[in-house]
């Protein structure tokens, strides 16, 4: 049995001046009853990893009415320390992923014109040779002396002419499909971050004819919990490094998401990353709400 330590006798008292029960802390806080006994007992060894110890004292500090900062700054002996020295490489990491992404985007954005550019330019020296080519036997002397013999009208179509209809054709098609493109893109799904309130933000998903959520660990292990409109739990464990999970939560109208290290955690909607509201290295655990109206 662990004896209760300095820091886990203040929340304690704290807890109980506020006539809250561990389970109804439990409800506040959104963190798991044994992890709030280990908190009051100072057994962090019960924890998912250290950063979770520090983000789950807070948020605990913050519930019975303490100030975070004034408690990691009285105990800072006894709340363990690991998360701010991996948070740089962390960082790092993610600018890194960013830099090549927007590079690849910007390639992909030029490929186009690059390409009808080269058409262009192959386009303009056939029709140069076949000028030339032309001109060459107009200017032929017939033996005689008689005039030259010039281009009569004919019925045939010349490569020239040819080669004019099949880009006109191509730019026909060209402009249908994006027609047709900007038909498709008329209706697009909008997920609305509407407001935050403490550590729980709050986003708005319509014009959506399903909702299909991705869960995915990058850059660490991370705990995350899921829960549908009637509070059923539709996941909660750890995710390692790498790992995703997908949910069809289409006939759900409202989702709660639990992040335990949001800098671990990527959200995606119907293929849409979700965007942090809240800088996740300022705040490590957060929570996310999403109100869905189905697109019919």
């Amino acid at each position: 049995m662990f004896s209760l330590t300095e820091l886990g006798s203040r929340l304690r008292l704290a807890r109980e001046e506020k006539n809250l029960t561990l389970d109804e802390l439990q409800n506040i806080t959104r963190i798991q009853k044994k992890y709030l006994i280990g908190i009051e007992e100072g057994n962090y060894s019960v924890m998912p990893g250290k950063f979770y110890a520090r983000a789950f004292i807070k948020q605990y500090a913050e519930a019975v009415g303490l100030q975070p900062e004034e408690i990691f700054d009285e105990y800072k002996q006894e709340i363990p320390i690991a998360y701010e020295d991996d948070l740089p490489e962390q960082l790092s990491r993610v600018q890194k992923r960013s830099s090549v992404s927007v590079g690849a985007t910007k390639l992909l954005e030029l490929l186009p014109k690059i390409l009808v550019g080269i058409f262009v330019v192959a386009a303009l020296v056939g029709i140069y040779y076949l000028v030339l080519h032309f001109a060459d036997n107009g200017d032929t002397d017939v033996p005689g002396g008689k005039e030259n013999v010039g281009f009569q009208e004919s019925d045939k179509v010349t490569p020239i002419e040819k080669q004019e209809d099949e880009q006109e054709k191509s730019e026909d098609k060209a402009g249908g499909s994006d027609a047709e493109d900007s038909d498709d893109e008329k209706v697009e799904q909008e997920l609305t971050m509407t407001g935050v309130n403490g550590y729980v933000t709050t986003y708005n998903l319509v014009q959506a004819p399903q909702f299909e959520l991705e869960l995915k660990a990058t850059g660490g292990e991370t705990w995350v919990k899921v829960t549908d409109s009637n509070n059923r739990v539709v996941f909660s464990q750890m995710l390692k490094d790498g790992i995703s999970e997908t949910f069809d939560l289409t006939n759900e109208s409202e989702v709660y998401i639990v992040a335990g290290a949001s800098n671990y955690t990527e959200i995606i909607v119907n293929g849409e990353k979700l965007e942090y509201e809240l800088a996740p290295e300022q705040y490590v655990r957060q929570d996310i709400k999403i109100l869905y109206e189905k697109q019919d």
